[in-house]
């Protein structure tokens, strides 16, 4: 029976991590099914979805990832999640949104713009924000499946933006896509 398990990974960040444990989770016999990784102040984090045909423990998947040999620390959460059925296909929703907003860094800024999405029934999908001297930049993909009317969300998306000093542009993921995809 196949198991699938979603791992969460933290470490201080240097060459060869993601081999590492995607190493310990291909001996172990296990296929991935996605992963997430990203870096902040030189701290990795990642998550990742691996599936096991055999009668995997979550406590030997973490022994086997603990005893990686490693100069940095590991910091792992190993839970097992419902195999059956699969992960469902990723994609974007058909109203999902990009939103940028910039503007000079002051404390609570995605504590706002994230309540400001949480008050409109907005889900936030994926968030990449950084810090540039003392200008705050956040890319938000949304999902804005449970609004009903856009242009409403649009109207107050700009009185919110014009009262915390940012820079706001929500546009569709499909107009965000051609507009910013380099074709190869």
């Amino acid at each position: 029976m196949s198991r699938q398990f979603i791992i969460s990974v933290l470490s201080e960040d240097r060459p060869g991590i993601i081999a590492d444990i995607t190493g310990a989770v291909y001996e172990l016999g296990g296929d991935l099914a996605e992963l997430n990784q990203s870096i902040l102040c030189g701290y990795l984090t990642m998550i990742l979805v691996a599936a096991f045909d055999t009668a995997m423990a979550a406590t030997t998947l973490l022994a086997r990832l603990e005893a990686i040999n490693s100069p940095t620390r590991f910091d792992f959460i190993v839970r097992e999640i419902e195999a059956s059925p699969p992960c469902p296909e990723i994609g974007a929703p058909a109203k999902a949104y990009i939103m940028t907003a910039q503007g000079r860094n002051k404390k609570g800024l995605v504590h706002g713009v994230s309540s400001f999405c949480y008050r409109h029934n907005i889900n936030i999908l994926d968030l990449a924000t950084t810090r540039t001297g003392d200008t705050y930049t956040m890319i938000l993909q949304l999902d804005l499946t449970k609004v009903t009317a856009v242009a409403d969300v649009r109207k107050e998306l700009q009185h919110f933006a014009e009262q915390n000093g940012l820079q706001v542009l929500l546009q569709h993921h499909d107009l965000f896509k051609v507009t910013n995809e380099i074709p190869f």
